[in-house]
């Protein structure tokens, strides 16, 4: 193995460099061309760096022969290596070259010359061209070589040739993941080479370019005949940007089609597995990269196959790629099976008397060893098939829009499935796609009852993530080995649901109760867009129409769909003040976050609407801005009510968990519809107090007094002002050396910060409140809790210096608060140093007591 340093100038001297198809495409990102770009800029003149290693392997005649009219350059005396370590960067050079050369030809001072009159460097643009791009064969020039390439089934081939190189093409280019690193590092290079020129002009592109081919310096490794090429490929590439699994396993199962033997299986056999290999991983990457903006998971797919193809164990990791790998290695091409000579084809001879002495010689005499073949060519080429077809599938499962394979309704089922979560049941959709003996109305089923079992099992019931994902992984290996009915998995999902209703339900009912208790409702509630498109859909659906999408609540496609309260959370206008002047602040708020005062509307009309009184948000304005009468479905039916008032939103809950009931099959019980409506003093029958007096001269109330924290210091949502208050309180924290028990939480943009108790059936924490009201809670996970707290109430109040609101909470709720409550300008830049320091000593008060009381350890 020859080993020595050379640069860019020397290391083409005579060499034709080829990327073998067992090698992965172009996988250098921004991170890894900005680091290139600055060790390149930032060497000194006169210094040499070390660029790493380059191990290449030269080639015999008879492996260049499908180089095609490449070959005349090998027999002018050009040495054919192939790049087994070493490509990513030897890629980046030449792009970077080829690119240096084009930006000098299109100077202004260079147009209309030509190659052999432009200098760059101690070169002309024609030599350097000759030296590391391509030569034209003589006398015609109609052939021309590029001195470094992929091997021409290599997808990146045509594409480094005619997008990279800018030779003429007139037919088309299909684009992969790897091709779009090549496209990036072209334009990575050409916009910093401009920028470089304007700085340093012609004088620093010819420095960048002298260092470039001479001051980096490459370790040469050329790799023996007799050296396992593909072993040192899987060795080398552990290093830099590693390998993905299904780049390795390409690598192994082209090695693997080299060691079978000749007599059962000859070149030409091995030349068409080899071929086989090629084809599906350029399908393979062609699904993964075909949406641009989201390239798909190489591992994903990888697994999700290996889960539908061979088998699924319980471990965690790279189980997949380990069971991958030993299946397809070298030694399961032959095992060696040990036989007694006596045992192969013969029977005993009676006529011979056979002593123990006899015996024992037999039993030590050397056995025969037999070669017999396990992994058999075939099981190599059915797996590489199987990894093609699936491929396009598994993208039919992300992107169903654009799929040939799905009809228009099961499209919108696998888009459901997409929108709800479809987790662990991936696998089993792509293979029930791939099942193109199903009728597509029997596919439809399926997809229905996985989307009925995701919502009820983990929208609702917050079960585990991994519920069941065994026995459905298991699932989609029988459903496409065709050994399972599909009628058998679609009762077998039905049940499962079913039997978790009961428990979902309460779980939700739970839940929801929990978020009311921090003041957001169904707010926060993490799939209350799914819900609400679902209930857009069935609108849609009676009126007729049969296509509804998201985009129909957006104008551009970053404008987000957010959820408008109809009662806004911070009602500081006269028109909200006065309907519901019946009610107390925190009754205002708790309507506010009820499941009927939230509409799906598009973030730009949610903010333009903000305090709007009913009658403006309902109505569209000259101006431009729509209102809800213009909107979606949902927004039209809410736009036909005269007044929005508290029986409305209580009427409309229980509309919608109506619906909710009707969409998914199942039935709250009186109690539970009670719950989840929540705000059943909506219509208490309370007497309501006299109108207010509108403000004079028609200004808003708002204007009149202190606005709500999302206006009174800021122009941030209320969201982001959260978010922020909770950031510098963790950093106050951490300054006053509470990192470790207090500022331990993430800050999200909620209006809580929980702070867990070791080993309790409680936790504390803090909560805004209309931004004006700060909270200490102790909150109580069940009745028990609560129960146990409450009979030490006099001690924990004593001890804390305060008296504490025990009895906020719905009397029925399973979880209980017992909160201190602060009144304070909450997101006063100004007030903050003080209120946190409050905070912390309100939180060592109430650990203290709780302490005495004996409901925490020492602190």
């Amino acid at each position: 193995m020859a080993s020595e340093l050379q640069p860019l100038s020397l290391l083409f001297q005579n060499r034709l460099f080829r990327i073998p198809d067992y090698q992965r495409g172009y996988a250098w990102q921004q991170s890894q061309l900005a680091d290139f770009w600055d060790d390149l800029i930032n060497l000194q003149e006169g210094r040499y760096h070390y660029t790493g290693l380059l191990s290449l392997k030269p080639l015999k005649q008879n492996e260049v022969d499908s180089w095609g009219t490449d070959i005349w350059l090998v027999k002018k005396g050009f040495k054919p290596c192939h790049i087994v370590d070493g490509q990513q960067r030897l890629t980046t050079f030449i792009i970077l070259l080829n690119e240096i050369v084009e930006f000098v030809r299109s100077l202004e001072e260079n147009k209309g010359k030509t190659d052999e009159s432009i200098i760059l460097g101690d070169d002309t643009l024609a030599e350097v061209v000759t030296k590391y791009i391509c030569k034209h064969r003589p006398s015609n020039n109609q052939i021309i070589t590029y001195l470094f390439g992929y091997e021409v089934d290599n997808p990146s081939a045509e594409y480094l040739r005619h997008k990279i190189f800018n030779e003429p093409c007139s037919g088309s280019i299909h684009e992969t993941y790897y091709t779009k690193n090549l496209k990036f590092a072209k334009v990575f290079f050409r916009e910093n080479l401009e920028a470089l020129y304007v700085e340093e002009h012609m004088e620093g592109i010819n420095k960048l370019y002298l260092k470039l081919t001479l001051s980096l310096m490459f370790n040469i490794h050329e790799i023996d005949d007799d050296y396992d090429v593909f072993i040192a490929f899987e060795t080398m590439n552990n290093r830099g940007k590693k390998l993905t699994n299904l780049e390795l396993l390409k690598n192994r199962l082209i090695y693997l089609t080299t060691l079978y033997s000749e007599t059962k299986f000859d070149e030409l056999d091995k030349a068409n597995l080899r071929g086989q290999i090629n084809d599906a991983w350029k399908e393979v990457y062609y699904q993964l990269g075909r949406n641009e903006n989201v390239p798909l998971s190489d591992d994903d797919f990888l697994r999700a196959h290996w889960i539908s193809y061979f088998s699924y164990s319980r471990k965690k990791g790279d189980d997949y790629i380990q069971f991958l790998l030993n299946k397809f290695s070298a030694k399961n091409i032959f095992e060696k099976k040990t036989v007694a000579v006596e045992q192969i084809n013969q029977s005993l001879d009676t006529s011979i008397d056979y002593s123990l002495d006899d015996e024992n010689e037999l039993d030590s005499s050397e056995p025969e060893v037999m070669e017999v073949l396990k992994l058999e060519p075939n099981e190599i080429s059915e797996y590489v098939n199987s990894l093609k077809d699936m491929a396009k599938y598994w993208y039919d499962t992300f992107f169903p829009s654009q799929s040939e394979n799905l009809n228009a309704e099961e499209k919108l089922w696998v888009d459901r499935l997409n929108r709800v979560g479809i987790g662990h049941f991936r696998p089993l959709v792509m293979v029930i796609i791939s099942r193109r003996d199903l009728e597509a109305e029997k596919r439809i089923e399926i997809f229905k009852e996985i989307e009925r079992f995701i919502f009820i099992c983990f929208r609702l019931g917050y079960l585990n993530a991994t519920y069941k994902s065994s026995e459905y992984y298991r699932a989609a290996r029988s459903i496409y080995l065709r050994q399972m009915n599909i009628d058998d998995l679609i009762e077998d999902i039905t049940v499962s649901t079913n039997i978790n209703i009961e428990y979902a339900l309460q779980n939700f009912v739970t839940k929801i109760e929990k978020h009311f208790d921090d003041m957001g409702g169904f707010y926060y509630w993490n799939s209350i867009k799914y819900f609400l498109f679902e209930y857009e859909l069935q609108l849609a659906k009676k009126n007729n129409l049969d296509k509804v999408s998201w985009g129909m609540f957006t104008k551009t496609e970053k404008d987000k769909i957010t959820i408008e309260h109809i009662l806004p959370q911070t009602p500081t206008k006269y028109y909200w003040r006065n309907q519901f002047r019946q009610f107390d602040d925190d009754e205002i708020a708790t309507l506010s976050c009820a499941l009927g005062n939230l509409l799906p509307l598009s973030q730009s009309i949610n903010s333009s609407l903000q305090n709007d009184s009913f009658y403006d948000k309902k109505t569209s304005k000259a101006e431009g801005r729509r209102g809800y009468e213009n909107g979606s479905h949902s927004e039209i039916e809410v736009s036909k009510e005269t007044d929005w008032t508290a029986e409305r939103i209580y009427n409309r809950s229980k509309k919608l968990l109506e619906f909710m009931e009707n969409r998914w099959q199942f039935s709250f019980t009186k109690e539970q519809m009670e719950d989840l409506i929540y705000v059943s003093f909506a219509v208490d029958g309370r007497v309501i107090p006299a109108e207010l007096p509108e403000p004079v001269s028609g200004a808003s109330l708002d204007e009149e007094s202190t606005l709500s924290d999302s206006a009174s210091y800021s122009g941030e949502g209320l969201g982001t002002q959260q978010q922020m208050f909770w950031s510098k309180f963790v950093e106050y924290c951490i300054q006053e050396g509470r990192g470790e028990d207090i500022a331990l939480r993430k800050p999200l943009a909620q209006n809580w910060y929980d702070i867990s108790v070791s080993d309790a059936d409680f936790h504390l924490s803090f909560t805004i409140t209309r931004g004006k009201y700060l909270s200490l809670v102790i909150y109580a996970y069940n009745h028990e809790a609560f129960t146990r707290l409450e009979s030490k109430k006099a001690t924990i109040e004593e001890v804390f210096g305060n008296k504490l609101d025990w009895y906020s909470s719905k009397k029925d709720s399973v979880a209980k608060r017992i909160i201190y409550k602060y009144e304070c300008e909450i997101f006063n830049p100004k007030k903050q140093t003080e209120i946190f320091s409050w905070m912390i000593d309100k939180y060592d008060e109430l650990c203290y007591a709780l302490t005495v009381a004996g409901e925490l350890d020492e602190v």
